[in-house]
């Protein structure tokens, strides 16, 4: 259990992951270690191999280490939301649990909201020079131009899992299956901008994709339905003064 209070907290989901727990975390620590006081959320989501052990093993060596846990998968949305909702820190990074998101570039993102004040409230990671194959690229093209079409969120690439973020900004969204996937369009509708950061992605270290991809548009088409509808219905939040 951590004793101290983190400026930053860092979430990653993961499902089935085992072989990827010990280096992940020892690139995490090698990226933040005397820049932040900072802790470590694994949010176990139902795993069944020995992914719970690993993280068990190693918490026993990093007291800034945890590990929740799901009984049953419920999916990187509520995962991200569980890591968000139990984080100790101010700022919120996120990263994916297979190894494919570098974590030296976590820096660059913690400090682009820490130094954007209130006004920045989401540092998104821009994949660039990405390893999937050209059909999974031309998907993610294709579903990005409809996205960014219809949302006017500014990115180009939503589905990269390096951010960090606000925790309380993050905490006032509504919350629906699939909410990692907009967080820029809803940034945007809270009224706050948003940083990007180029990030190089890299292949995944072992074991397979666990969650889908939004690259393929016809699975998140009624959530792209749905976002724009929230976009629609916000009305600007009043300013609200005490009287004496």
């Amino acid at each position: 259990m951590v004793s101290f209070e983190p400026a930053v907290s860092v979430v990653v989901p993961v499902r089935n992951e085992a072989d990827n727990i010990v280096p992940l975390i020892d690139e995490i620590v090698a990226a933040l270690d005397g820049r932040w006081a900072y802790e470590i959320i694994y949010i176990n989501d139902g795993s069944t191999d020995a992914t719970a052990d690993r993280l068990a093993a190693v918490m026993k060596q990093r007291p800034n280490l945890r590990q929740l846990r799901h009984a049953a998968s419920a999916g990187q949305s509520a995962a991200v939301r569980s890591g968000v909702r139990a984080a100790r820190g101010a700022i919120v990074a996120t990263l994916d649990g297979d190894g494919q998101n570098n974590p030296v570039f976590l820096p660059d993102l913690i400090a682009a909201v820490e130094n954007g004040g209130e006004r920045i409230g989401l540092a998104a990671g821009q994949r660039v020079g990405r390893k999937d194959t050209g059909f999974k690229k031309l998907q993610s093209r294709i579903a990005n131009k409809v996205r960014s079409t219809i949302l006017h969120d500014g990115t180009r690439d939503t589905g990269c899992g390096l951010k960090a973020f606000r925790r309380d900004v993050f905490l006032m969204m509504p919350y629906f299956d699939g909410l990692h996937r907009f967080l820029p369009a809803l940034m945007r509708r809270e009224g706050y901008e948003i940083a990007y950061v180029d990030v190089i992605d890299r292949p995944r270290r072992a074991g397979v994709s666990n969650y889908g991809f939004f690259d393929r548009l016809w699975i998140g088409i009624m959530d792209l339905a749905g976002v724009w509808w929230l976009i629609r219905r916000k009305k600007p939040t009043p300013v609200a003064t005490e009287v004496m």
